[in-house]
């Protein structure tokens, strides 16, 4: 029997102005889980509005449980995205949404039910007293399960939230732009770049790792692959470029990887295929346009393959 993952945070709806989008990294990463056949559960907030109403048929639609499902009088949460004609893009997100609001007392109940293994969560939804609160009351209410933080900064990101988040964290996920920020904080003695085959850099990721307690630290590279360094002084990379033949965009690869991370370790893969697989399946993502497949017959191959059937 494979882990059980609880995924806590926000679910939400990319609004392009022409199209609505389900997103939010947490909800993206949750419906990876449940693509690939994993027991999980998503607890989040959405509002009773159209756009609620369309999240809600995302759960149905990848047969994702409901029972962390909370719904309030607040809009479901939203961001804005602007394209700038060159194939980027700024977004807005938009305050008090509900996820900002999730229910401490209602979100603790239905983790005792489920009894996760695991806990990921991120710092999105942690910008407001109440999803905070609530995430807080979760883990302690959970202390033996292992805590997946995926950082997944934003412009204007609370430090204090993140200092909190990183106390709370064994795992922690991060892209190269992140640890560079978490140096900032950090690190007074790291080199103004972040190269992880840099020495000083392992040093003071390191030394960043005792200091919260950590217990590893998963570098996202791109398309140079991904790093694992583990308290125990383990070093685990995987370079292999995984370029999809015809590439769409890199919107939600993070949280692919991060989904693929969850299920391999929950079904016991070692570091090495972990990341390889991992990487293999953020680049498929790469191939389609934003965070998930329209058809979840999508994961077919990969369960199979990967013996998760």
């Amino acid at each position: 029997m494979a882990d059980r993952i609880l995924v806590f945070g926000e679910a939400l709806l990319d609004d392009f102005g022409d199209q609505q989008v389900a997103g939010g990294a947490p909800f993206n990463v949750a419906r990876h889980l449940a693509g690939l056949g994993l027991p999980a559960l998503m607890v989040t907030r959405v509002g009773n509005d159209a756009d609620g109403e369309q999240l809600r048929g995302e759960f149905a639609r990848y047969g994702m449980s409901t029972e962390g499902l909370q719904h309030g009088a607040q809009p479901t949460g939203r961001v804005l995205v602007e394209r700038d004609g060159q194939g980027g893009h700024r977004f807005h997100i938009l305050a008090e949404q509900a996820y900002d609001h999730i229910e401490a007392a209602a979100a603790v109940d239905v983790m005792r039910a489920f009894s996760p293994d695991t806990v990921y969560f991120g710092t999105l939804a942690q910008r407001s007293h109440g999803s905070r609160a609530a995430l807080a009351a979760l883990l302690e209410a959970a202390p033996d399960a292992l805590r997946f933080l995926d950082l997944n900064l934003r412009e204007g990101a609370d430090e204090a939230v993140v200092f909190a988040s990183l106390q709370q964290a064994d795992i922690l996920k991060v892209n190269e732009d992140e640890l560079q920020a978490l140096f900032s904080w950090y690190c007074h003695t790291c080199p103004d770049t972040v190269d992880m085959d840099c020495a000083a850099v392992e040093a003071e990721a390191r030394a960043m790792m005792h200091n919260f307690s950590i217990q590893g630290l998963l570098v996202t590279l791109g398309v140079r692959g991904a790093v694992y360094f583990g308290a125990d002084g383990a070093r685990v990379a995987d370079h292999q470029a995984n370029t999809p033949a015809h590439f769409a965009d890199t919107v939600g690869a993070g949280d692919a990887f991060a989904a693929v991370f969850l299920a391999g370790r929950a079904r016991g893969w070692e570091m090495p295929q972990l990341l390889a697989r991992a990487n293999a399946f953020a680049g498929a993502v790469c191939g389609i346009a934003g965070a998930a497949p329209e058809d979840p017959a999508f994961y077919a191959p990969w369960r199979q393959a990967w013996g998760l059937d």
